[in-house]
């Protein structure tokens, strides 16, 4: 292992127990040998130089393109151990400190999403085989952190729980417009749709999100309550009586804040209410990191509060109510990440090994993410006006249990149905 290499990580792993096989096959441990031991095996000098230089990129791509694998322990217990020993790393090498420096600099470029670019980024990852999604979804195919009410769920459960809890925070009234931004399979429209007797319009810049949406509604012979369309929030000109928003946030981009939430305030009623369901991260703003960047969310960014609250001030629409799910996206992630593993092979099939390795290495460190670093999900409710909804919380509870009644003898929803086969480009 060359000496640059062997101090980055020295510096970084101060506790855990970490062995590290280089590609000459010596071996080398790290950490106070305490907790679970993890080994990790670096096949190539050019995975080690890579990870000396840029180790947030170079690390998961040399996962990906099958320079390192994990023989002890599994990819979440690497980055445990790397994420738990992150807050105290003094001083990073020089190099590695201007690269992040440079990506920070550069994310208002990176996250100029016009209407044309923020389509080809959508695409870029939710055009992908709805095989693959059926794969690791709950049955409803919600791709948002799910609610986890009690710890023993069940991901189904969860996200029933999930749209439950949103249609509780919008206190909807039948025969009410919704308009739902960033729908993805439709599910959450569907459920509203189905479940409180009011028009929904769902949008999406995903052609295949837009197709299983749209022939769901045609299965459950809801075409008249619930209508999905391509097309993006900067075009819409009809107003609502509610706006809900969920995953879809994060791929607005911090330049564009003050535009989404102006166009919001525009098409929203004056007794109208909004949830928005975003990841965000309880620390200051900060970067993307280059591998989500690069190979999974082209143009995503999960913003800090500080920079999503000032272009809500701005826009006129007041804060209602804001609640933080802290640890219900890691273990929406974890059910995702075992399900993936459990059809892997059949994914393989669909795509390829890397493509089975860079999806590994996106859920696992998500899930991390979430449970030692310092992202979360918040729920922020809007109105327009300060007396559209009651003055304490417990009409939300209220109607979560009157919800949950009415689920219990309700037959749930068919999954979608297949389609054809689909391989990277």
């Amino acid at each position: 292992m060359n000496m640059f290499l062997r101090s980055l990580i020295e510096r970084l792993i101060r506790t855990g127990n970490l062995t590290v096989i280089d590609h000459k096959g010596r071996s080398a441990s790290f950490g106070d040998q305490s907790g679970k031991r993890v080994t990790v095996a670096i096949h190539s000098a050019h995975a080690e130089r890579a990870i000396t230089f840029d180790p947030v990129l170079a690390l998961p791509e040399s996962y990906m393109n099958g320079e390192i694998d994990v023989l002890e322990g599994d990819l979440l217990d690497l980055l445990e151990v790397i994420y738990k020993n992150a807050p105290t790393l003094d001083v990073g090498a020089f190099w590695t400190r201007m690269a992040d420096g440079f990506r920070h600099g550069l994310r208002r470029l990176q996250q100029f999403n016009t209407t044309e670019r923020a389509r080809r980024n959508v695409r870029r990852h939710y055009d992908l085989s709805r095989e693959l999604y059926r794969l690791f979804l709950d049955t409803d195919l919600q791709y948002s952190c799910a609610y986890f009410a009690r710890p023993d769920m069940t991901l189904e459960k969860a996200q029933l729980a999930k749209k439950r809890h949103l249609a509780a925070k919008l206190a909807l009234r039948p025969g009410q417009t919704v308009l739902d931004i960033g729908c993805g399979f439709g599910g959450l429209g569907l459920y509203l749709a189905r479940n409180l007797d009011v028009d929904v319009l769902g949008i999406t810049l995903s052609e295949e999100q837009l197709a299983i949406a749209t022939e769901r509604a045609q299965q459950e012979g809801l075409e008249d309550r619930a209508h999905f369309e391509l097309r993006d929030y900067r075009k819409l000109g009809e107003r609502f009586d509610r706006i809900v928003s969920v995953g879809m946030f994060e791929h607005v981009g911090v330049n564009h804040y003050r535009a989404f939430f102006d166009k919001c305030a525009t098409i929203l009623k004056p007794d109208g209410v909004m949830m928005l369901h975003s990841i965000g991260r309880s620390g200051p703003p900060s970067a993307t990191t280059p591998f989500i960047r690069k190979h999974i969310f082209p143009g995503g960014y999960i913003p800090a509060l500080s920079e999503v609250l000032p272009a809500i001030e701005r826009s006129g629409l007041e804060v209602t109510d804001v609640e933080i799910l802290r640890l219900h996206y890691a273990d929406t992630l974890k059910h995702w990440r075992q399900r993936f593993l459990a059809n892997r092979d059949r994914i393989r099939e669909i795509y390829d090994e890397r493509f089975c390795r860079m999806w590994e290495f996106y859920l696992a460190g998500s899930e991390a993410g979430f449970r030692w670093q310092d992202l979360m999900v918040f729920q922020i409710q809007l109105t327009r006006r300060n007396d559209t909804l009651p003055i304490t919380r417990d009409y939300i509870g209220v109607a979560e249990d009157r919800l949950a009644d009415a689920d219990e003898h309700r037959p749930h929803s068919p999954p979608a149905t297949p389609t054809r086969k689909r391989t990277t480009s």
